[in-house]
């Protein structure tokens, strides 16, 4: 949690970079879009000025590159001294999490499950929490009739799920 509030807050040099970035782009922006307009004063039977726009003035000029070099520089300091967040765990370390807890649970779980039920929800959980029904009848030694039963009473329980995978299913820990 701290590296989050840290990442998210900034140090005050990171902060201070940052605005300087964003000024940067917008001097740029208004520099490159709206030049001072070069004015030329012409006498002839008087004094007739003219204005001659696109065209950059020295000032404007140093401007540029000023503001381009504080762009490239804050932008280069932004993109490589920030500190990357550490990775998020993985989806399987989620799911080993997950059954982890679940397993935490399997004292309370298996006082109120019957004997059959009980070898079903045991032998899906030593399979990580994911195990074909097939496999669960040649597991346990159950006929298929009774494993059958077994996850149909699981699944009104809300503890597994079955899903269908080709000419099986796939039995699942909730």
């Amino acid at each position: 949690m701290e590296t989050k509030t840290k990442n998210i807050r900034g140090d005050g040099k990171t902060v201070f970079v940052a605005a300087l970035f964003v000024a940067s782009v917008f001097v740029l922006g208004m520099k490159l879009l709206n030049p001072t307009p070069i004015q030329i004063f012409v006498e002839r039977n008087g004094v007739d000025v003219q204005q001659i726009p696109g065209f950059f003035t020295y000032t404007d000029v140093v401007i540029l590159v000023i503001s381009s070099l504080v762009l490239g520089i804050s932008g280069a300091y932004l993109l490589f001294s920030v500190p990357v967040p550490a990775e998020k765990p993985a989806a399987e370390d989620a799911g080993k999490l997950i059954l982890e807890e679940r397993k935490r649970r399997w004292g309370e779980i298996s006082k109120t499950l019957k004997d059959d039920e009980r070898k079903i929800y045991e032998t899906i959980l030593e399979s990580d929490g994911i195990i074909e029904q097939s496999e669960i009848v040649e597991k346990t030694g159950l006929p298929k009739a009774n494993v059958s039963r077994g996850l149909d009473l699981l699944e009104s329980k809300g503890l597994a799920e079955r899903r269908r995978r080709g000419m099986g299913n796939v039995v699942l820990l909730k």
